[in-house]
């Protein structure tokens, strides 16, 4: 799947294609439904499927001392829109210049000049434009006038209430994997690189990936049942099934935080290695014990609960 920089002017043969924009952190069920209607509109017109995303997230440029709340990384964004049939993903950096850009520039200027769209299909809440001034009703309004076709999207819900990337940050940062994972209709996933750790959990007959969280949204600390994938076998690589400690690890000086899976009956080398590390259920919080033997029995209990969690997988 080709990756577009917003900076740029799309050629041919993407120019004419129809464009979902959004932030599209996530990509929950609400936004696969908008993904999904501009698919299906570009497909009906033999047109290109763009997905529109932003890095940094607005937020971010506006709070830049905001606690990380990311749940999907660029690279995670790019593989789960080709698997929903796009045909390229356009990331839209937002800095000052495009803060500053006005509802009716973005749409002249950046949308149909610079990036040729045809259509355009967002969600019914996408604001866009200095100081938030465009709106699904300003897109459509210069749509009329201009000649491109817009469609706005309507909230998804899920038991009554819309599926939302703050309602995914809460069930999380409760530990409520179930909720997440239904909400974006697979289990939340934190990527990384294997780092060289303190061998703490080799030490304890546990060896440990470890991971850094890095601009991720920050779950509930403590420990989950959790599968692994290596990104070096591909999609269709084996599963790791595993337990992890996500947190500061309190019974170690000094606390760090780190995401730590054990994957089970498994002793190759991850160093340096690219993995996914998907949340499947909370076990237990966080905690301090008072000598190497107590939490080498705890996390034995830990790791038989993972694996019964985890049998079905």
């Amino acid at each position: 799947m080709i990756r577009l920089d917003g900076h740029q002017r799309i050629e041919e043969p993407l120019r004419g294609g129809v464009i979902a924009l959004g932030n599209f952190d996530g990509f929950h069920g609400g936004h696969q439904a908008v993904v999904g209607r501009a698919v299906r509109h570009a497909r009906d017109e033999g047109r290109p499927c763009i997905v529109a995303t932003f890095d940094p997230h607005p937020v971010r440029f506006f709070k830049p001392d905001v606690a990380p709340f990311r749940l999907t990384t660029l690279d995670q964004r790019q593989e789960l829109f080709g698997a929903a049939g796009a045909d390229a993903m356009l990331v839209l950096p937002f800095d000052a210049a495009l803060a500053a850009t006005s509802a009716e520039d973005f749409i002249t200027a950046l949308l149909l000049d610079r990036f040729g769209a045809a259509g355009v299909v967002t969600g019914a809440d996408f604001v866009f434009g200095k100081g938030r001034g465009g709106n699904v009703v300003t897109l459509a309004d210069h749509a009329r006038r201009l000649g491109f076709f817009t469609e706005m999207v309507a909230p998804v819900d899920d038991a009554d209430t819309v599926i939302s990337s703050s309602r995914i940050r809460e069930a999380l940062q409760a530990g409520d994997c179930a909720t997440a994972e239904r909400l974006l209709t697979r289990p939340f996933t934190i990527r990384g690189t294997v780092q060289h750790g303190d061998k703490n959990g080799r030490l304890l007959g546990f060896p440990t990936a470890n991971l850094e969280l890095g601009t991720y949204l920050r779950p509930r600390y403590g420990i989950y049942a959790v599968t692994g994938r290596l990104l070096s076998e591909g999609p269709e690589g084996r599963i790791l099934k595993g337990a992890a400690n996500i947190g500061i690890r309190p019974s170690f000086d000094p606390p760090k935080e780190l995401l730590e899976p054990h994957f089970f009956d498994f002793d190759g080398d991850l160093y340096g290695q690219e993995i996914d590390v998907a949340f499947h259920a909370f076990i237990r919080g966080e905690a301090k014990f008072d000598d190497m033997a107590a939490l080498m029995e705890q996390i034995a209990v830990d790791c038989d609960a993972a694996k019964a969690l985890l049998a079905d997988i």
